[in-house]
Order: C-alpha cells, then structure tokens, then sequence
C-alpha cells in the first residue's frame, strides 16, 4: 500500500504499526496518538481514518467522508457558530463539551453510510470537558459494531487511566533537526536561515510548533527569553520589552505558543548546566507546564501572563550564578 500526500516525516513507524493492525484478524476498537503538538498526529488520524473506513469494491467519496466523524473544539458560543456556518473565521471554545459527546453517542445508533465501518476522531482528547471524558469511556467500553476510536493526545497524562487501558498507543517521537529543516523549507520558504534555525532551536522536534515559530513572529521574543534565562531582569526591563514584543492584544494562539517556547528554552539548557542548577530547571520547567495546562481555560491578562513567563525565566539566571 502506497503512502498518502498527508504522511508526514516521522511517521514511518506509526504507518507500519497501524497497517500491520488493519491486516490483522481484529483490528483494535481504540487508538491513542501520542506525541508532541505540531508533529502532524491530526493528519495521520484523518488519513488513517480514511484507509480504516474503506473497503475493496466499494466506491469511496473523495471529499469528506460521512464514516469518519472528526470531534474537536466548537465554537465559543452562538455568534462564532454563526460565523463558522457562513465560512468565515470564529473563535473556539477552550475545551471539548459533553453535549457534543451525547450527540456523537446518538449518532453512532445509527449504521455506516457507505460500508460496514466508521471511524471516530477526537483531536485534542486531552482537552475534553471532565464529563465529556466519562461519557466517552462508555463508548470505549461498548462500542458499537464497526466503531472505531481515534484520539489524538498532546499530553496523554492528561487522559483519564481508564480510557488509556482501553486504547492502543501509538506514539509520535520528535522530528530531527535535519529533518524540520526540509519541512521548514517546503512550509515557510519566506523564513531566513537564521530564521530556521532558531524556530529549530526552539520547536524541540515539533514542525507544527517551527511553523507557528515562523508565522507567529516568535524570533524577538525567542532572542528576549534568551537573554533573561541568562542574564536575568532586576530592572524589569527585558520583561517590559517581552510584553511589548507580544503586543497589546495578542490572539490566544499566540499566548499559548510564547508559554511552549519559553518551555523550549528550559529544555534546551538541560544538557548544558552544572549538576546544581538542575533542581530550578526542574522547578521553572514544572511550573510552565502547569501554566501551559491553565492557560487555554483561564482568563489570564496577556501582559500579566506573559510578565510571569519572563519571571520564571529569571530564576534560571540566579541559579547559574550561584552554581
């Protein structure tokens, strides 16, 4: 079988291993993707999606396929939903709701449309309302004939216990610098060699997160976390020129991309610091995490929330000092 235009770098592995259960007697009701955001989990599901559904003889559909049912966040309330509906750009809301789960729940009482198989994908699982994961281990628990579950998970410890020991993991590994430059010459040709190499630098394997490097204009506010990891801000001036950097009114995407650079820059720094400082990368490290978690369902002023980025950043600088 021939690889689709949607495979991605990096997923030679996950073809094999999904391919090889297809063929299999019984191919397994749920299916966990597992890996960074931005290493191309979402174009795998869709495609996997779409060799699952199909079936020798009979025609498939060329466009959207009615057997593959794609779940990922709404919109925000009835005035983005309107937007959506005319095509038009509209803001989501923060998390997967459990009314959309019911509804999924009822439509999967019904039989496939166009043969003996429907594959479900919910992308991102692990941003499911609490109620909406629960109401989806019934699912897993019984699924219907024919069902098939696809979730695609950036942080998989974020799933409920029970609904991992239900699904098969397939997991998406970090892409190679070798590998991201390819992709950042194919995707972002506008972007200088310095450029690339610090969305590289800073995307720690993920060509989604290289991308938005890019299109987000992330580089001076790369460059500024740099300079406050090493140097720190007792004068609070590189914090005042990170805001600015960001802007008044930066969208949401752009919060959430400044909180996963600034986790880059943590990361990079492991491999290079003596034994003592490690302790505070852990720390600063922890706590961008848990704030990357609170972020797309917290209410944070973006000057505020990215001043405390740049106050975690600091404290690196102090521990190196000390060490």
């Amino acid at each position: 079988m021939s690889l689709l235009p949607a495979d991605y770098i990096g997923h030679e592995d996950a073809w094999i291993e999904w391919r090889r259960a297809l063929g299999g007697e019984r191919m397994h009701h749920g299916w966990i993707l597992s890996g960074r955001k931005g290493v191309g989990k979402s174009a795998f599901a869709l495609a996997a999606a779409r060799e699952l559904v199909a079936e020798d003889g009979v025609p498939q559909p060329t466009g959207e396929h009615p057997d593959v049912i794609y779940l990922s966040h709404p919109p925000k309330n009835d005035g983005e939903a309107k937007k959506a509906a005319e095509g038009k750009p509209y803001e989501r809301a923060r998390n997967i709701k459990i009314d959309q789960v019911r509804k999924l729940q009822q439509r999967l009482n019904t039989r496939p449309t166009v043969g003996s198989r429907r594959a479900v994908i919910i992308d991102p699982a692990d941003d499911m309302e609490p109620s909406a994961a629960n109401a989806l281990l019934k699912t897993l628990e019984e699924p219907p004939q024919g069902t098939f579950v696809i979730l695609v998970a950036h942080r998989i410890g974020r799933l409920l216990p029970t609904i991992r020991s239900r699904c098969r993991i397939l997991n998406f590994p970090r892409v190679s610098d070798a590998d991201m430059e390819a992709v950042l010459a194919r995707e972002a040709p506008q972007a200088t060699g310095e450029m690339r190499a610090a969305a590289i630098a800073a995307a720690s394997g993920s060509p989604g997160a290289a991308i938005d490097f890019v299109e987000l204009d992330l580089g001076k506010i790369h460059t500024l976390m740099q300079q406050i990891a090493d140097n720190g801000d007792p004068d609070f001036g590189l914090r005042g020129r990170l805001a600015a950097a960001m802007g008044a009114r930066p969208s949401r995407e752009k919060q959430l991309a400044a909180i996963e650079l600034a986790r880059a820059v943590v990361a990079a720094r492991m491999n290079s610091v003596a034994q003592a400082e490690i302790p505070e990368l852990v720390k600063t490290h922890s706590a961008l995490v848990r704030l990357s978690a609170q972020a797309p369902t917290a209410n944070f002023d973006p000057g505020l929330l990215i001043m405390e980025v740049g106050t975690l950043l600091t404290g690196l600088a102090a521990s190196h000092s000390a060490a």
